[in-house]
């Protein structure tokens, strides 16, 4: 059977566009196979379509449409999943319209689907003093302890994302003063983030005892588990998760459950509140845009409400004088009926 000019396209989609002109990184690359996964299987088993005859021209916004409320009503998403699937599909079709342009009507009604509002939620963050609570948890005189609070220490210094941390290489750490250490996020983007002195310090034992200090060894992952592999996303978690639950014993300031971003958004907030100026941060996080940096500025009330009064003088006076010694007032609110 001829492939149809949707399967070329969706293969040319992944394996050129997203890879070679986007570059964008895999994680991403993985969120869009997986919305065409679940588009494809409900093609397949709920509309009877086979995927071999899916075409273009198959792929209406009345289609599209049903599928996002199937994810919602039959597998229960959420609806930030709902337009997390919704972004890979307008992502699909803005590359298909300069690819056929016969076609663009067809793909820009697929394109005017909006996403759905949904309510805003102020993102998790920690306290400084939280967050030090959490460090004081590993136990020092144990080399798994060690690396433990190496690892979040170095999590929390450099505000990374999981997977950042998770794709350090020892060639990425630099101890020379200025102490220095290389992230690579999103579109394989490298930046350079300073590391704070007593980070540093860990690092430089931690390197020592796990004899990483070979040159032969610099391409060697930073953090490795008990196989001598990467750690994963879901060994970072359980590594934090196991302190948290020992912090938030000792104090209600830390939560019992926490995912490894909240170190992150708990970073960036703290830089905010030290009066760092938010394109530093923008800088610091490996954003693309501010905007996405704004949301710090946006949640941090203590922040605004610290800066207003800051900048404006006392006009309001709280001073007043004792009603109870006012006769006359007194005589009249005795009189009211």
């Amino acid at each position: 059977m001829k492939p149809t000019n949707f399967a070329r396209y969706l293969s040319d989609f992944f394996s050129v566009y997203l890879t070679t002109q986007k570059n964008v990184s895999k994680n991403t690359i993985y969120s869009y196979r997986d919305t065409f996964k679940l588009f494809l299987k409900y093609c397949q088993d709920v509309k009877s379509i086979a995927i071999e005859r899916i075409s273009l021209n198959s792929l209406t916004a009345e289609l599209i449409k049903d599928f996002l409320n199937w994810l919602e009503d039959e597998r229960k998403c959420s609806i930030s999943t709902r337009n997390q699937r919704l972004a890979s599909i307008h992502s699909f079709f803005r590359y298909i319209q300069c690819e056929e342009p016969a076609g663009i009507h067809h793909f820009q009604q697929v394109m005017s689907i909006s996403i759905k509002k949904t309510e805003k939620k102020v993102f998790e963050h920690l306290s400084p003093k939280a967050v030090k609570l959490i460090l004081e948890q590993p136990y020092k005189y144990s080399q798994k302890g060690r690396r433990d609070l190496t690892l979040l220490s170095v999590l929390y210094d450099t505000g990374a994302r999981v997977q950042e941390l998770i794709d350090i290489k020892v060639i990425d750490v630099t101890l020379d003063p200025p102490p220095v250490i290389s992230l690579t996020g999103k579109g394989n983007k490298v930046r350079r983030v300073p590391l704070m002195k007593n980070t540093a310090a860990l690092l430089q034992q931690y390197l020592l005892e796990n004899d990483l200090n070979k040159q032969w060894k610099n391409h060697y992952p930073l953090f490795k588990n008990n196989q001598h592999n990467k750690l994963t996303k879901e060994g970072i978690a359980y590594i934090l998760d196991k302190y948290v639950k020992m912090a938030s014993a000792k104090s209600q300031i830390v939560p019992k459950r926490l995912s490894p971003h909240v170190i992150r958004h708990s970073k960036s907030m703290h830089l905010l509140q030290a009066g760092v100026n938010l394109i530093y941060i923008r800088d610091f996080l490996g954003h693309v845009d501010l905007k996405t940096t704004e949301i710090y500025a946006r949640t941090d009330t203590e922040t605004k409400r610290k800066a207003i009064e800051n900048a404006y003088p006392e006009i309001i006076t709280d001073q007043l004088p004792d009603w109870s010694k006012d006769n006359g007032l007194l005589i009249w609110l005795s009189e009211l009926k």
